[in-house]
């Protein structure tokens, strides 16, 4: 009997400690880990290496409406978004006569954002550069 209510006792602790970490954990660690994750860069130095060019949609139809879209994320030597920085995309060739957006500024957590349309069927391999300085890699859209 006197082992029961020692169980009970312990199971009963053990209980409240757990409460007590997943409160903990949910209040204070998990919301200052998101932030750190999320936080835009103060550092404002762009790392070539660690910035992306992503292509989002790569085909579209070649009826100046429907579009595709890149993205570009300028990011620092930790992998956090620098906003505020200018973006110049390249490689269309003549489709710059149809409008396509070539320019864009990073937001608040270092993406640029290009939508993309053209009305003449064509394939195009887009570099992306901050500051004059190429990113690394090619993202290839597709006009049909």
């Amino acid at each position: 009997m006197i082992a029961d209510k020692k169980n009970i006792l312990y199971s009963g602790i053990g209980f409240l400690v757990a409460i007590a970490a997943v409160i903990y954990l949910g209040t204070s660690v998990i919301p200052k880990a998101l932030v750190t994750l999320t936080k835009a860069s103060t550092v404002q130095k762009v790392s070539i290496k660690n910035s992306l060019l992503i292509g989002q949609k790569m085909v579209a139809k070649a009826d100046g409406q429907e579009k595709c879209v890149v993205n570009v994320f300028v990011l620092d030597s930790d992998g956090k978004g620098i906003a505020g920085k200018s973006v110049q995309l390249s490689g269309l060739g003549s489709a710059k006569q149809n409008g396509l957006e070539l320019d864009a500024a990073t937001d608040s957590l270092g993406k640029a954002t290009f939508e993309l349309t053209s009305t003449t069927a064509q394939q195009y391999e887009l570099t992306a550069s901050v500051g004059g300085v190429s990113l690394n890699g090619t993202v290839t859209v597709t006009f049909r």
